[in-house]
Formats: C-alpha cells, sequence, structure tokens
C-alpha cells in the first residue's frame, strides 16, 4: 500500500474526490452556500458527507455547479438550470460513448 502522503496526493488529482468544502466551494464559484443547498434540493449535485456530517464537493461537482450558475446568471430558473445541465452532462456521456465505441468496435455482449 502506498504511503498516506502519496494517497492524498492521488485524491487531489481525482475529479470525484470530495476535496472542498462548502464554503471553499461557494467561494471558488463566487456564491453562496445555499445556492449550493439549492443545487442539492434539485438533484443536480449530491455533496458527499465527512464524518462530521459537512458537505464536501469534488472539482467536476463543481463544474457542474458552475455550468448551473451561468444559466442562473442568465435568467433561466434554478430548477430549468439544473434539468438543462443534468442533459448536457448525459448527452456529453452519450457521445463520449459513442466515440469509443467508433474508435475500438462494439464490445462483445456476456455470455448467459
Amino acid at each position: 500500500m502506498p504511503p498516506a502522503a502519496s494517497r492524498a496526493v492521488d485524491n487531489l488529482d481525482d475529479d470525484d474526490y470530495p476535496a472542498y468544502t462548502m464554503g471553499r466551494a461557494a467561494e471558488m464559484l463566487g456564491t453562496t452556500p445555499a445556492f449550493l443547498r439549492a443545487l442539492g434540493d434539485h438533484r443536480l449535485i449530491t455533496p458527499l458527507r465527512s464524518i462530521g456530517g459537512h458537505r464536501r464537493y469534488s472539482r467536476y461537482q463543481l463544474r457542474i455547479a458552475a455550468r448551473a450558475r451561468e444559466l442562473v446568471d442568465q435568467g433561466t430558473p434554478i430548477e430549468a438550470a439544473c434539468r438543462i445541465v443534468i442533459l448536457e452532462d448525459q448527452l456529453d456521456e452519450a457521445q463520449r460513448i459513442n466515440e469509443e465505441l467508433r474508435a475500438h468496435g462494439p464490445r462483445p455482449k456476456p455470455s448467459a
């Protein structure tokens, strides 16, 4: 097993590692903790909880929240902004899968 210091550095390179507190995430996005809570209420992002119960956000979640904030700043209601971001994320994933399939061909189906 790698030393703890090495694992900590690896975690910081992980887009899904919940490295940011709510206060720090809000500061980085130029928004309020209430905005982040609203995104959670609308199920756009679900922060992980620390042992003490505090919300923690990943870089991936911050990118999603930043896109939602951009739409809200343009006048889109938060509910609609959350839905748009979810659909954009699903489209990006579908396009990534399509590119992978084009590059490597279809995956063999598992036999029953």
